[in-house]
């Protein structure tokens, strides 16, 4: 393989020749290992988000590159954890994903991310954002995520509005297509009952259809009795008969 990291050079800033590696798929660590060993680079790997976390905190590597999607802890919020811990709070991290949704991506800076490369991403992408990740000053890196989560926290602002919005078209649609009134074909169909009187068979009359929406609706079926014991009301949903003349 290439040796594509080999004109990657660690600033002075960084005391750390260690680069924790963070993949649940053992031949993707394996391949970026190679490449990172290759440049001189002490390779420290995990399988899950906890044990990156752990490893990150306990070891201080001098760079963080990880999947999005882990088991145990997922990457967005490894990186969430790793931004708010002052040990690992000026590390660089690079974020791998194949989620390739503008809203992905926008969580993925606003965790912390330094770089968010979507997948597939061969070596040679990959040393070219570390090269240039590597280059800036924690306090570049710092203001460039400071201004990229004023950005992402507008655009989840947006989307969470237009969430609601969404949501509130559906319940008034659903209020609009429900109809309400009086029906002798109602939406569940009206029991056999017998009058609580005489006990002779009630004959059906007409039923009621009202409620909120069509989600909630609300059911009433009217009975009248043949030997003039009165008429009757049955409500679906308590499944009650009551006198109502």
């Amino acid at each position: 393989m290439p040796n594509a990291l080999s004109s990657i050079a660690v600033p002075s800033h960084l005391d750390s020749m260690l680069a924790l590696l963070v993949d649940r798929d053992d031949e993707s660590r394996g391949k970026y290992a190679e490449v990172l060993r290759a440049s001189s680079w002490m390779v420290e790997q995990a399988a899950d988000g906890r044990e990156a976390l752990a490893k990150a905190i306990s070891l201080r590597p001098g760079i963080v590159i990880t999947e999005a999607r882990l088991p145990g802890i997922s990457g967005i919020d490894l990186c969430s954890l790793l931004r708010h811990d002052s040990v690992t709070a000026g590390t660089p991290i690079v974020m791998i994903t194949g989620d390739a949704l503008p809203a992905d991506l926008t969580r993925a800076h606003a965790a912390g991310a330094d770089v968010v490369l979507v997948k597939p991403c061969l070596p040679d992408r990959l040393a070219a954002e570390i090269r240039r990740v590597l280059s800036q000053s924690q306090e570049v890196r710092q203001r460039a995520r400071e201004a990229r989560n004023a950005v992402a926290e507008q655009l989840l602002r947006a989307e969470d509005v237009l969430g609601r919005s969404r949501t509130i078209n559906r319940k008034y649609n659903l209020k609009l297509t429900h109809k309400r009134g009086d029906t002798m074909t109602p939406p569940i169909m009206p029991p056999s009952l017998l009058c609580p009187a005489c006990d002779r068979a009630l004959t059906y009359q007409r039923s009621h259809v009202g409620g909120v929406s069509i989600r909630h609706q609300e059911q009433w079926d009217y009975f009248s009795c043949g030997a003039g014991c009165g008429t009757f009301q049955y409500r679906v949903r308590t499944r009650k008969l009551r006198k109502v003349l």
